[in-house]
C-alpha cells in the first residue's frame, strides 16, 4: 500500500467522533467575521453599522490577488465594525452582526438535488475559477490558502493532475471522514469541476486506510466518473502534506522552496475544500459554514457539527456537553498541528477544523533533557531535515546557516518533538527560526 518514501510518525489516532453523523450547530445570537481569515491580504470590509445582511451577503471584498471575499453566514443587522480576538490571540478587523431569522439571499439554491456536470455544459474553466474566487473559497485543510490562486498556475507551469487530500491524518479530527460518508457524489462533482479548472484529465483521491468505509464507498461511486481514481494509503502522519501526498499517490517529490506543487504538475486541494466548490459553483453558495470536530476524552459528546461562520467556539462547547471539568488546554485544530486557544470567545472562521480538549494530564509538557544524540528527529522529520541542528540553530540565532540548512522547507509538523525522547521543544524553536529566516528572504526579495 502507497504512503510517503521520508520519515513519519505513528501518534495515537484517538478518533472518537468517527461514528458521530453530521449534525447542525444552532445559529448564534450575534455573529463576529474576522476580516483575516485566509493567507494573503486581509479583506475589507464593505458593510457599516446599521446595514441589514441575509445569509450570502457580501462583508468584504478581497484585500488584493493573494485574498478572499468574506460573505454572512446569518442574516441581521450590522452592530459594528471592530476588533475581534482571534485563534492566534490576535486583535484584529471584523465585523459583528446581531441575528435577526434566517432569511438566506435568493440566488443560493439550498436543495439537496445533485447537480452533475453533465447538467451545466455551459461552464468552461474561467467560469469555475470566477465563481470559486467570489464565493471566497479557501484550503479548508488548515492553510487557508485562496482556492483561486491554486487554480491559476504562474507562466511556464501546467497541471497534469489534481490530487484531492482526504487522508486527514492529525489525530482526533474526524470531520472529512464524515463529509465522504454523507456527501461522496458532490466531492466528485467538485473534483470534476477542479479538473475542468486546470484543464487535466486525471484526479485522486488519497485516503488512509484507517477510513475503510469512505474508500469502500467513494471507490464505488467514482465509477461514474472518469478519470476519478481512489488510492488508499498507509495510516502514516503527516501524509496530510502536501509534498508529502504528492510523493505517496504520484511519486513525485517536490523541491525545497520556492518550489509548489505545480512544478511537479499536480494541484491539491482538501476534501473539505472540494465540497465547498461544489457548492459554490452548483449551487451558488458562498462559503458561509464548515464541519468541525469537537472532542476530547473527557468531553460529554464528541461531535462532528455544521457551524456557521463567526459562531463564538464557547456555543459549540455547550452543544457537545460543556467543557471538561478536567481541561488542561484546549486545542483549535488537532494536537499535533494545531494552536492552543486562549479563550472560547473566539468565532468561527474558514480555517477552523477543530477544538479539542486535552486535560491538565495529557497537556502537561515532560521536562526538557539534553540531546542525547539519538537521532530520531532526523529519521522522524519527512523532509529530511535535521531539526536538532535547526533548533540549535535558532537559539543561538546562527539564521545564515539556518537558511542554508532548509529552515524553510519545514512544514511544521511536530514529528520531531513527537519522537525526542528528551522531551525537547524542537518545533517551538524551529518555528522561530523559520519566521525569522523567512522574514529575511523576503526582505533580501524586496530588496532586489
Amino acid at each position: 500500500m502507497k504512503t510517503f518514501k521520508i520519515g513519519g510518525a505513528h501518534p495515537a489516532e484517538n478518533k472518537l467522533s468517527a461514528a458521530s453523523p453530521i449534525r447542525e450547530a444552532a445559529l448564534p445570537k450575534q455573529a463576529v467575521f474576522s476580516m483575516f481569515q485566509h493567507i494573503g491580504a486581509p479583506a475589507k470590509p464593505v458593510v457599516k453599522k446599521g446595514d441589514v445582511v441575509k445569509v450570502g451577503t457580501l462583508l468584504a471584498e478581497a484585500g488584493g490577488f493573494v485574498s478572499a471575499p468574506i460573505h454572512s453566514s446569518v442574516s441581521g443587522k450590522v452592530a459594528k465594525v471592530d476588533v475581534a480576538l482571534d485563534a492566534s490571540g490576535t486583535r484584529r478587523m471584523a465585523v459583528y452582526i446581531d441575528v435577526e431569522g434566517d432569511e438566506w439571499e435568493e440566488s443560493i439554491d439550498r436543495s439537496t438535488d445533485l447537480i452533475r456536470l453533465s447538467d451545466r455544459p455551459e461552464l468552461d474553466g474561467k467560469t469555475i475559477v470566477e465563481k470559486i474566487k467570489n464565493a471566497g473559497i479557501v484550503g479548508m485543510g488548515g492553510a487557508t490558502f485562496p482556492c483561486h490562486v491554486k487554480l491559476s498556475p504562474p507562466p511556464g507551469c501546467k497541471a497534469e493532475c489534481v490530487i484531492i487530500n482526504a487522508v486527514e491524518c492529525e489525530p482526533y479530527l474526524t470531520a472529512d471522514h464524515r463529509l465522504m460518508l454523507e456527501h461522496p457524489d458532490e466531492i466528485l462533482v467538485g473534483l470534476q469541476l477542479i479538473m475542468k479548472a486546470v484543464s487535466v484529465t486525471k484526479g485522486f483521491i488519497g485516503i488512509e486506510n484507517n477510513k475503510p468505509d469512505a474508500i469502500a464507498l467513494l471507490t464505488e461511486k467514482a465509477k461514474a466518473y472518469e478519470g476519478i481514481e481512489i488510492v488508499p494509503l498507509r495510516v502514516k502522519y503527516p501524509q496530510g502534506g502536501e509534498k508529502q501526498l504528492i510523493d505517496a499517490v504520484i511519486g513525485r517529490q517536490v523541491p525545497a522552496p520556492p518550489a509548489i506543487p505545480i512544478n511537479v504538475g499536480a494541484v491539491v486541494q482538501n476534501v473539505g475544500t472540494v465540497f465547498a466548490i461544489y457548492q459554490a459553483v452548483m449551487k451558488n453558495k458562498p462559503l458561509i459554514d464548515r464541519i468541525i470536530t469537537v472532542t476530547g476524552k473527557s468531553l460529554g459528546q464528541p461531535s462532528n457539527l455544521l457551524a456557521r461562520l463567526g459562531t463564538p467556539f464557547q456555543q459549540l462547547v455547550d452543544e457537545c456537553g460543556g467543557m471538561p471539568e478536567d481541561t488542561g488546554k484546549i486545542i483549535g485544530g488537532g494536537p499535533m498541528m494545531g494552536k492552543a486557544l486562549l479563550s472560547l470567545d473566539i468565532p468561527m472562521t474558514k480555517g477552523s477544523s477543530g477544538l479539542l480538549f486535552m486535560s491538565d494530564k495529557e497537556a502537561r509538557r515532560a521536562a526538557s533533557q539534553p540531546c542525547i544524540r539519538c537521532a530520531k528527529c532526523v529519521s522522524a522529520c519527512p523532509m529530511g531535515l535535521e531539526p536538532y541542528l535547526l533548533s540549535k540553530m535558532s537559539v543561538m540565532e546562527e539564521w545564515d546557516g539556518a537558511e542554508k540548512n532548509d529552515i524553510a522547507s519545514c512544514i511544521e509538523c511536530g514529528c520531531c518533538q513527537f519522537t525526542c525522547p528528551s522531551h525537547r521543544p524542537l518545533l517551538d524553536m524551529v518555528r522561530i527560526g523559520k519566521s525569522t529566516v523567512m522574514g529575511i528572504i523576503r526582505s533580501r526579495a524586496t530588496k532586489q
